[in-house]
C-alpha cells in the first residue's frame, strides 16, 4: 500500500486533482467529508460536541448548525482546540479503518486540507501539493465561489503559506493555468505513484 497525502491552499484546485486521481484508481479518503460524517445526528461525535458547546449548536432538525458552532470556535482558540480534540481522533480512526479496507496493493490518497498546518506530512509515504499563485486562488474564490475579497483573503491567511506547503511536497501539481493543463500533470503524478507502489 502506498499512502499519499494530498493538500493545497483554498482555491488551488485540490478537489479537482483528487477527483482525477480517484478516476485513475486511487482510493480516496476525504478528511473533510469524514469530519462531517462523524458529527451526523445519532453519532457519539455529535453528542460530545453538544456536551462541550451546548444545545445552541444544533439546528431545528437535530443536526449540527455549523455556522453557530463556527461563530463560537473561530473566535476562541481554546474552544477550537476543544472541538479539534473531539473531532480529530474520530476522523483519524475512520480514516485508518478506510485505509485498512483498501487492501495491500492500493494507492490510498488522503485528501487533507490542513496537512501542512497540522504537521501531518510524516504520516504519508509521500505528499502531493496542488499549487497556485495567491492571486489565482483569490480570483477563483471570488469569481467561482462567490466570496467577498476580504473573506477570501482571511481564509487564505488562516492557512499555511505557499512556501510552507511547497516545503513538505514530494510532488507538485501546478494548477495556475486552465483546467485543460491539469489532467496531463495529474496523469504524470499517477504514473509516479503507481511506479512507487510497484517498487514499495
Amino acid at each position: 500500500m502506498l499512502k499519499v497525502g494530498l493538500t493545497g491552499g483554498i482555491g488551488a484546485g485540490k478537489s479537482e486533482v483528487s477527483r482525477l486521481l480517484a478516476r485513475y484508481g486511487a482510493v480516496l479518503i476525504d478528511a473533510d467529508r469524514i469530519a462531517r460524517e462523524v458529527v451526523e445526528p445519532g453519532t457519539p461525535g455529535l453528542t460530545a460536541v453538544v456536551e462541550a458547546f451546548g444545545p445552541g449548536v444544533l439546528g431545528t432538525d437535530g443536526s449540527l448548525n455549523r455556522p453557530a458552532l463556527g461563530s463560537i470556535v473561530f473566535a476562541d482558540p481554546a474552544r477550537l482546540a476543544t472541538l479539534n480534540a473531539i473531532v480529530h481522533p474520530l476522523v483519524g480512526a475512520r480514516s485508518a479503518e478506510l485505509e485498512r479496507a483498501a487492501g495491500p496493493g492500493a494507492i490510498v490518497v488522503h485528501d487533507v486540507p490542513l496537512l501542512t498546518e497540522n504537521g501531518l506530512a510524516p504520516l504519508y509515504d509521500l505528499v502531493v501539493v496542488v499549487d497556485a499563485k495567491p492571486g489565482t486562488q483569490l480570483d477563483r474564490l471570488v469569481r467561482l465561489r462567490g466570496m467577498t475579497e476580504s473573506d477570501a483573503r482571511a481564509r487564505m491567511a488562516a492557512q499555511a503559506t505557499r512556501e510552507e506547503r511547497l516545503a513538505v511536497a514530494d510532488l507538485v501539481v501546478d494548477n495556475d493555468g486552465p483546467l485543460a493543463d491539469l489532467e496531463p500533470q495529474v496523469r504524470t503524478v499517477w504514473s509516479e505513484l503507481t511506479a512507487r507502489a510497484a517498487t514499495g
